[in-house]
């Protein structure tokens, strides 16, 4: 029982957290839909930082070793991977989530988004802290595959790419009924996926440019 406690707490949280976002869901309103009293939200997570740490764990802990299993094949395979290579070993782990959920995939890019927008910082140190090495293995390939560009530039591209990526996932179920009406595309959240990442490829991977006068205070005579 006590497990199915947890577990309906974490799916009303999630639900709630993608709808509304980490600062304006109380714990009032979690408990609310989960249908339990606040002493269980404490029993089993102490504190609104850890349950928000938890309803992401339960998608990261699927997600993180799928994706370094992929870029293990890849680099394997690929010494010098392609961009492209590099961002399609993300679909397949990114599908694995709708195991987790039904829609799954899509539930886990909204609440990355709303970390993103929020800053919420104990969810950049709890990433870093569980999946840092992975995250790093990532960035690695990203670099065997764009050489010519700096750390600072692939940092700037990859945080433009979570950008579109997020954005582009809060808005699947529109997208979808979009392309359906107005292409008459069935679309589903893989084919999105699939559309958007050689998009994402083509991006990380564009040729840089010269920055011009960062400053444009020194542009006025």
């Amino acid at each position: 029982m006590s497990a199915e406690t947890k577990t309906e707490i974490l799916n009303a949280a999630e639900s709630l957290f993608a709808e509304h976002g980490f600062g304006d869901t109380s714990l009032r309103a979690i408990t609310s839909q989960a249908k339990v009293n606040l002493a269980s939200v404490n029993y089993h997570f102490g504190s609104k930082k850890q349950l928000i740490q938890e309803v992401l764990q339960r998608y990261l802990r699927i997600l993180m070793p799928a994706v370094d299993q992929q870029l293990k094949q890849l680099l394997a395979q690929h010494p010098q991977p392609s961009v492209d290579q590099v961002f399609s070993s993300l679909v397949q782990p990114l599908l694995l989530l709708n195991q987790v959920r039904p829609n799954g995939t899509a539930i886990f890019v909204r609440l990355l988004g709303r970390g993103y927008s929020e800053s919420q910082g104990h969810l950049r140190k709890y990433i870093t802290h569980h999946y840092g090495a992975s995250l790093q293995r990532f960035v690695n390939a990203v670099h065997l595959a764009v050489p010519q560009l700096s750390a600072a530039e692939i940092f700037w591209r990859l945080h433009f790419a979570i950008g579109t990526f997020v954005f582009t996932m809060a808005s699947s179920k529109a997208l979808s009924e979009i392309a359906l009406a107005d292409y008459q595309q069935q679309v589903n959240v893989e084919g999105i996926i699939h559309r958007l990442m050689p998009y994402i490829s083509a991006g990380v991977g564009a040729p840089a440019s010269a920055v011009q006068n960062p400053n444009p205070m020194l542009d006025i005579a």
